[in-house]
């Protein structure tokens, strides 16, 4: 899907591998730290939804610590070949992501780096604090097109890290300076903190953030997405940023039958309500180690329908659990893959939801100047 250069892992000490069924640790996704493929603290408070700005709080609800690897990344803009996303270039300042979300396609990228996909994912943060540098380095070459670019496609540039690092912010402090336009997606109420960046790039047509809602039941996303914002919280996000002129959309995704695919019509709804003006929507996927974690994960808090769950998924694969050809991968095939794909359509043209994406202005694009100011900055 993209290409980037082959950098070296950072060398960490492995952890013990628990076995299958140990269950979430508190305030993670997993507990797992399941082997991949290649196999042979105290926190600033945020206000996320779920209370961690209450002084009170007590030790037993912080979840477990988390290590915060920093890399010089060679590069940091990823080429996207991929007729099933709609940009072209993305950046990641983070490799694994805090918010433990049990579904991420991404946990199986953790396997490059020796690391589990599973615990490790969620703890064990790769964090590019170069990324800033690598990105004024790479608009000022005069090879440099701007494509469509997307912010944060693979883990959550605003995952709660991003409140100590400030990564994601140093990035779009580079592309606010050049006015090269891109998307972001997140379930984060940490975008709000940039609004003095993002709304006068909405100005020029120049940004479109997307938020990410899965479930409108603060129960069901505190299991399933354990540290990102709650969704009454994102819901105010939606808000907050439309509200400061930011063209915002949500992603219902992604939909997992007999799970959270009954809230549909009920989440898109309710960003319209808050103000989301476009949307988009993707079936679960289940690459690599992720379908064990998955699989884990819905017997133990789901043992009444997990069967009917992975029927259902198998249903929409091929009989598989996971199919990763192009066309299909984001939506499914058969029936029941129409059927949802079906319902999307008919909700979002009756809530005016009915574009999947805001057209942004590549025109505006200048190269950084250096820090003297005397002309372009080149390799």
């Amino acid at each position: 899907m993209s290409t980037r250069p082959c950098v070296p892992p950072p060398k960490i000490d492995p952890e013990p591998v628990a076995l299958p069924r140990a269950g979430a640790a508190k305030g993670r996704g997993t507990g797992w730290a399941i082997e991949h493929r290649y196999a042979h603290a105290s926190r600033e408070a945020w206000d996320d939804g779920w209370g961690t700005l209450d002084q009170e709080a007590t030790e037993e609800h912080l979840p477990a610590a988390t290590q915060i690897i920093e890399e010089q990344a060679r590069s940091i803009i990823a080429s996207n070949d991929s007729p099933d996303i709609d940009f072209d270039l993305s950046i990641n300042p983070y490799r694994g992501c805090e918010h433990g979300c049990i579904y991420c396609f991404a946990r199986p990228t953790h396997s490059y780096l020796n690391l589990s996909p599973g615990r490790d994912f969620e703890t064990k943060i790769v964090a590019k604090v170069n990324a800033a540098e690598r990105l004024r380095v790479a608009l000022a070459s005069p090879r440099y097109v701007p494509r469509m670019l997307n912010l944060g496609s693979a883990t959550d540039a605003y995952q709660p890290v991003e409140r100590k690092l400030g990564i994601t912010r140093s990035v779009v402090e580079v592309l606010s300076e050049c006015r090269h336009a891109f998307s972001l997606v997140t379930k984060s109420s940490g975008v709000e903190r940039d609004l003095d960046l993002i709304a006068p790039m909405a100005e020029r047509k120049l940004v479109a953030v997307y938020v990410s809602v899965t479930s409108l039941d603060g129960n069901l996303a505190r299991i399933l997405e354990p540290r990102a914002a709650a969704p009454h919280r994102r819901l105010r996000t939606i808000e907050t940023l439309a509200r400061a002129g930011v063209p915002v959309g949500v992603s219902a995704s992604p939909m997992i039958p007999f799970i959270n695919e009954p809230e549909l019509e009920r989440i898109l709804e309710a960003a319209t309500d808050a103000g989301a003006t476009c949307a988009f929507s993707i079936v679960v996927r289940l690459p690599w180690e992720v379908d064990p974690l998955f699989q884990d994960w819905l017997q133990l808090h789901f043992p009444d329908r997990a069967a009917r769950v992975m029927a259902r998924i198998r249903e929409m694969r091929g009989g598989k659990d996971y199919d990763a050809r192009f066309g299909t991968r984001m939506k499914g095939e058969g029936i029941w893959a129409e059927l949802l794909a079906q319902r999307f359509r008919k909700a979002a043209a009756r809530l005016g939801l009915n574009r999947t994406r805001v057209e942004l202005d590549l025109t505006q694009f200048r190269p950084p100047r250096r820090a003297d100011g005397q002309g372009e900055l080149f390799d």
